[in-house]
């Protein structure tokens, strides 16, 4: 058997951290190791990567501050670093840009304005509204084409840093495009989204994705059985496999609601040669306002008394209903034309803001949302993000600072 002295020669190594602890609190010493701790912790969930010495020790006294200010000062800090817009944000938004959501994909204008929004602290709402789309700004690049995505690919290649205005920066969709001002709808009306989501099909897609990208909710959340069917189009049928039951119980309620929305896009396709090109990597976004573009008369004849589109006229009839608590903006009509107008609409709910705080979360702090506290952070976020103007930057600080550690 060992001897006292032999078990207690020396103290424990909880007993000294408990005695360092004390020491600290008695002296008003810095706990340096934690913040510095929880500085690099917070850049690395930000950015990626390690902070230099300079922006660990700024980031690590401002988390030893009293002020919780400071704290998001310190995660704002994070923000500045060439790689949160180089591969955090890009990987962030890649998969909006495709129908199977994979961050696997190139570079595209979907994503690069997304970026270049986030940099300049624009009003995030604009992605579903504003003209605007980011390019790079080395002559030497290839230009920005409507039928190609040659432009951002070599962007990408050459590593050019997005962080930087004087490589990368924003101007209008229409000055490039060719798509007027008023029919520009933020990332919804971008090369990369069109040749996603307008190509073939009826333009359906679009708003599907749109949906599930910026409210978080598909289709099977948001189906509503009792709202009105007078904007069904023709090509649903009423009684599909000749069971009406079927129609009344699960089609009508995707569609009585998608249908009168998604005609904002009455006026827009993805043209391209299918023989030539038949993944439609030539391609290009076409806006026509003579006539809406004949796919919103596909399959007319499945059921010819179904609404027929004659305009780009959309209506929200999920402002009533169970869908009313997507918190929609009643200062906005619940009417209008273009997909513009309808971003707007969608955008200035509650569930786009709700969403976005949602996405960035599980993005910083690496899980959903899963108890009371995190709801409950959700919510302050949600009422940050509306008060600084819905500034992207403010809630990846937000949730670094609370998924920080002790």
């Amino acid at each position: 058997m060992r001897s006292w002295s032999a078990v207690h020669r020396r103290p424990r190594l909880g007993a000294l951290l408990t005695c360092a602890t004390l020491l600290l609190s008695l002296t008003g010493m810095p706990a340096w190791a934690d913040t510095r701790d929880q500085a690099k912790k917070i850049h690395d969930r930000i950015a990626g990567v390690p902070p230099d010495e300079t922006t660990l020790s700024e980031m690590a006294a401002l988390l030893g501050s009293a002020n919780p200010q400071d704290h998001i000062a310190a995660a704002m800090r994070a923000t500045e670093a060439p790689e949160f817009y180089n591969v955090t944000l890009k990987n962030f938004a890649a998969p909006w840009t495709n129908r199977d959501q994979s961050v696997f994909v190139p570079l595209n204008d979907y994503t690069a304005t997304v970026i270049g929004m986030v940099r300049e602290d624009m009003d995030f709402r604009g992605i579903l509204r504003d003209d605007v789309v980011c390019v790079g700004t080395d002559g030497s690049l290839p230009p920005y084409s409507r039928s190609s995505n040659a432009h951002y690919e070599e962007i990408e290649r050459r590593g050019i840093d997005m962080s930087d205005d004087a490589e990368f920066d924003c101007t209008t969709q229409s000055s490039l495009t060719g798509v007027p001002a008023q029919a520009t709808a933020g990332v919804m009306t971008t090369r990369a989204a069109a040749k996603a989501f307008f190509i073939d099909g009826t333009n359906r897609a679009m708003f599907r994705f749109t949906l599930m990208n910026h409210m978080c909710r598909d289709l099977e959340q948001v189906k509503d059985i009792t709202r009105v069917p007078d904007r069904i189009r023709q090509d649903v049928s009423r009684s599909p496999g000749g069971d009406s039951r079927i129609f009344l119980n699960n089609c009508i309620g995707c569609h009585s609601g998608m249908d009168p929305l998604a005609g904002a896009f009455a006026y827009y396709d993805y043209i391209y040669d299918v023989d030539a090109d038949p993944d439609g990597d030539s391609g290009q976004l076409v806006y026509d306002e003579s006539a809406p573009s004949s796919k919103h008369f596909n399959n007319d004849n499945n059921f010819e008394h179904g609404y027929i589109t004659t305009d780009d006229s959309w209506l929200n009839y999920w402002r009533e209903g169970q869908n009313a608590l997507l918190g929609w903006d009643t200062a906005l009509p619940a009417t209008g034309n273009g997909a513009k107008s309808m971003g707007w609409e969608l955008a200035s709910s509650d569930a786009f803001a709700q969403c976005q705080v949602e996405k960035v979360f599980k993005d910083v702090c690496l899980h959903p949302v899963e108890d009371a506290a995190d709801r409950s952070q959700i919510s302050d976020m949600v009422d940050s993000f509306r008060a600084s103007n819905y500034n992207l930057k403010q809630v990846y600080a937000e949730s670094a600072v609370y998924c920080r550690g002790q």
